[in-house]
This record gives structure tokens, C-alpha cells and sequence, in this order.
């Protein structure tokens, strides 16, 4: 298919996991002139849990995303950043976990130097002969900042199997001249593909003569599918009644909704330890600043509308009178590693709140947003987390202050979330919010 990446994606994982093992069978043949027996079964259960985990850290830093799969400029770093993470892991592995009674601190810094060399071959060159699929000749025809986006993303990208060689305005579809404008490029730039919006009122004059070109072996393809594919957002332009009623339900997802409960409870009782190891020495240097309250509650909209207070580590100077607020010394910290949203993890366990979904948003902000954009209360349908697909996506998204553009985006992904939500989207959620956590981004 011209726009999946589940193929692309099994393939990089097994070419990586080919990877691994060939740089360690290198680094034992290096290391000690040859693989004995001895040798491989010492180093090959302890380095196969480990690529397990180095497959994870792999995930988090975005080499299995489908825009930076072949981005050659961004590839090297990655890898490199990857590996020198994983080469901290094993390392910590080895000497915490003596049960496998070896410590390779050579073998670690050969398998890092070969594993990043056969990797980075490995995608830059190999994966490309395998994955680039051959280009197909396409027409685009819509209009709006829609069909503006696709054309570039589509052309700019060497990942996707076609080109738009050309694209058609339909504003006006009673000045279109079919023979001219389309039928003639169909031939002349072999078109083997026509991208349309077939939701748009003005292609509907020109479906008779489309439907003709199906005899000539013309695809089709709806706009608005590899839209979605391609941004991983629910185009705006297709929020009405009838989208909503074909894809966007109440009704509950059973064995979804016990797993991310399950998932709920077992992480954050998890988390709840450490954090009540931290959270006197956080109180502590939050009330030594300014002798303020170390918490901060707040109202925020959760599901089916229902207000709930949730819980931070107060961040914000004590307001006194007139005296406008800033951001405290110890406050800057705690938001910058996300500390200061680790007392929620009470309203995740209260069930008010879950590690992933939409943000909550403050009731003002709610209104107003009600307000000014249409089907905003369709994302109160489910409960609200702590991170999701919006703060990954969504660079722009509004933090504070009203925005409405900015949120009429974040809408988009959120929407997206509520139409495909399943419970390993919520694991792919989980992992990159780590990456959004470490290079402090996504706040």
C-alpha cells in the first residue's frame, strides 16, 4: 500500500534485531579470536534480554516512526544518542544482575562501535533499496489548506510511493474542463493515481467522468484517509454530524477499558513509591523559597463534563494582593522534568484521571473553547490523562492561555486518539512520553 508503514516498521524490526545479533556475534569473534561454546552461551540469554530493552529505547527515541524513517540527516544522531543509552543500560544490567557472572566492559565498547556502524549501513542504505517504494504519478484534486498540506508533505517526502505531479483547484468545479484539465494529465504524466476529496460538494459534478476512468485503471483514493494516515490527525475540514455518527461512540471498549484501568492502577501504585520518597524533599525545598503551601489543587473538566480537582506541586509564587504571579526558582525544575504533575498520579488511582488521554482543560477555558469551536465537548466522552497524543503531536499546543487555533489543531489529534484508541496505542503513548519527559519537550 502506498501510505502504510506496518510494513516498513516489521521490517526495520527484524532488520535491527538481524543487527544485534551479528554485531555481537562480531564483538565475541573480535574479543576472544572465536565463538566457542562457552563463550556464546555466557553472553547470549544476558544480551538478548538486553536488545529487548535496547528495541524499547529504539521505539522512544522515534526510529520506528513513520516520518523519520528515512530522514538520512536526523538517522546517524539517533542511533548514536540510542546506543550510548542502551551501552548504559547494559552496563548498569551487567553489574546489578551478577547472576550471569560477566562484566564485558570491552565487549560493551566494541558491540556499541560495530552495532552503531552495521546500524547506521543498515538504514541509510539497505533499508532504503528495501522500503523505497517505486513512484506512482498522481493527481490531487480538493482545495484549501488541506490539499495545500498533503501536496507538500507528499512531494517532500521520499517515503511515500507517489508524486503528485500535479494538483487540481475545485472551488469552482463549473470552470474545470475535464477533457483539459484532468483527462489529458491522466495520459500524457501516466497517472495511475487520483487522490480526491470526495466529501467536497464540488466533485460531485465530476464523478460521472471519474467513475469512467476506473476502465482505464485509475485508483482512487480518498484525500481525507491519507490525510489522516499521513499527520496522524482527523482532518478539520471533515468535522460534521455525519463524521461523528460513522466514527465516534460512547459506548464502552470493554476489554480496552479493563486494560487501561489495569495499566492505571499497576503504574501509578508503581510510581506512588518513589514519589512519597520524594515528595517530602520537594515539599521541603518548596517551602524553604517562600514559606507557600507545597501543593496546588485546581479545577479542571474531566469526563461526561464532571468537574474534578486535581493536584500539583505548587510552581507559581504566592499571590499577594496585586502582585503579579511568576514561575519559582524550584518551580522552573519541576516543571521542566514534569515533577510537579506527580501528585496526580492520586487522581489516576481515584480513577478522575488515567496515564493517557486528553488533557483536562480548566472549566474557563472549557466555555470558552465550547464556544468558539465546534464538537470541542466530543472530547469529554473519556476520561482525560496525564499525557496523550496531542502532547506528542501537537507541537503548538496552547499550555495555559486561550488559543483557539492552536486548539481547534490539538482537537484534531485528540479526536484522532477517540477514533483509535486501543490499548497498545496507549502503550506507544506511554513510551514516548518518556522521550517527551527526557528532552523536555511536549509540556
Amino acid at each position: 500500500m502506498i501510505f502504510s508503514s506496518k510494513k516498513e516498521t516489521n521490517l526495520l524490526f527484524v532488520g535491527d534485531f538481524i543487527v544485534f545479533y551479528i554485531a555481537l556475534f562480531a564483538t565475541l569473534f573480535i574479543r576472544y579470536g572465536g565463538i566457542s561454546d562457552d563463550v556464546l552461551s555466557q553472553h547470549l540469554v544476558p544480551f538478548t534480554i538486553l536488545f529487548v530493552v535496547w528495541y524499547l529505547v529504539y521505539f522512544i527515541a522515534g526510529l520506528y516512526e513513520k516520518h523519520t524513517l528515512l530522514l538520512k540527516q536526523h538517522v546517524p544522531a539517533t542511533i548514536l544518542n540510542a546506543q550510548i543509552i542502551n551501552s548504559a543500560i547494559a552496563a548498569i544490567f551487567f553489574y546489578l544482575i551478577p547472576y550471569f557472572g560477566i562484566a564485558p566492559k570491552t565487549n560493551l565498547f566494541i558491540h556499541l562501535v560495530l552495532s552503531f556502524v552495521l546500524m547506521l549501513w543498515w538504514r541509510r542504505i539497505l533499508v532504503l533499496r528495501l522500503i523505497s517504494p517505486r513512484k506512482e504519478n498522481a493527481l490531487l484534486i480538493g482545495s484549501g489548506h488541506e490539499v495545500r498540506e498533503l501536496l507538500e508533505e507528499v512531494n517532500s517526502n521520499p517515503r511515500y510511493g507517489i508524486t503528485f505531479i500535479s494538483s487540481i483547484n475545485i472551488e469552482k468545479s463549473g470552470d474545470i474542463d475535464f477533457q483539459e484539465e484532468i483527462l489529458s494529465r491522466v495520459y500524457s504524466e501516466n497517472v495511475s493515481v487520483i487522490v480526491a476529496d470526495f466529501k467536497d460538494d464540488n466533485v460531485a459534478p465530476l464523478l460521472p467522468n471519474l467513475y469512467n476512468l476506473i476502465f482505464s485503471k485509475i485508483r482512487f483514493i480518498d484525500m481525507h484517509k491519507i490525510y489522516e494516515d499521513v499527520f496522524n490527525r482527523v482532518p478539520l475540514s471533515l468535522l460534521e454530524y455525519s463524521w461523528f455518527l460513522e466514527n465516534i461512540s460512547a459506548s464502552p471498549r470493554r476489554m480496552h477499558d479493563i486494560l487501561k484501568r489495569s495499566m492505571d492502577i499497576l503504574v501509578a501504585g508503581i510510581l506512588m513509591i518513589p514519589a512519597a520518597v520524594i515528595t517530602p524533599i520537594v515539599g521541603l525545598l518548596i517551602w524553604m523559597e517562600d514559606r507557600g503551601p507545597i501543593f496546588f489543587t485546581q479545577k479542571r473538566v474531566s469526563k461526561n463534563n464532571h468537574h474534578v480537582s486535581i493536584y500539583k506541586f505548587r510552581t507559581m509564587s504566592v499571590k499577594k494582593d496585586d502582585e503579579k504571579q511568576f514561575v519559582t526558582k524550584i518551580g522552573k525544575y519541576l516543571r521542566i522534568f514534569r515533577i510537579d504533575e506527580v501528585p496526580q498520579l492520586w487522581n489516576v488511582l481515584k480513577g478522575e484521571l488515567s496515564l493517557i488521554g486528553p488533557r483536562p482543560e480548566i472549566p474557563t477555558l472549557v466555555k470558552h473553547y465550547e464556544d468558539e469551536i465546534s464538537y470541542y465537548n466530543v472530547r469529554h466522552l473519556i476520561t482525560p490523562g496525564l499525557s496523550g497524543w496531542a502532547q506528542i503531536y501537537h507541537e503548538g499546543h496552547p499550555h495555559h492561555d486561550a488559543d483557539v487555533p492552536e486548539t481547534k489543531m490539538k482537537l484534531a489529534y485528540d479526536l484522532y486518539y477517540i477514533k483509535n484508541r486501543s490499548f497498545m496505542l496507549d502503550i506507544a503513548i506511554a513510551l514516548k512520553t518518556l522521550k517527551t519527559i527526557f528532552t523536555r519537550k511536549g509540556k
